[in-house]
């Protein structure tokens, strides 16, 4: 256990952003779910929808330092081929 006070302080502040990242991680695979089950159920414009969304979560998770920029750009990508794969 810590004895300083900055030591302790800096335990709170880590809890803090612990739980902020999970619950943002949670939210960005709750908003790529909804994509990949629009693709399944083969609903394009729902598909397109749902996509619009997650991309805009992903970005978010790259600037609040959730994800790394090049995952959430392959994640980004691969759901948008399979959006395309749908008007094809």
């Amino acid at each position: 256990m810590a004895h300083h006070k900055s030591a302790l302080k800096r335990i709170r502040q880590t809890e803090v952003r612990t739980e902020r990242n999970r619950a943002r991680r949670s939210r960005i695979r709750t908003f790529v779910k909804k994509v990949e089950l629009a693709v399944t159920e083969g609903d394009h414009a729902k598909a397109t929808e749902a996509l619009r969304a997650a991309q805009s979560e992903l970005a978010r998770g790259v600037v609040k330092g959730v994800l790394n920029k090049n995952t959430a750009s392959r994640k980004i990508s691969r759901l948008n081929a399979r959006v395309k794969s749908l008007s094809a």
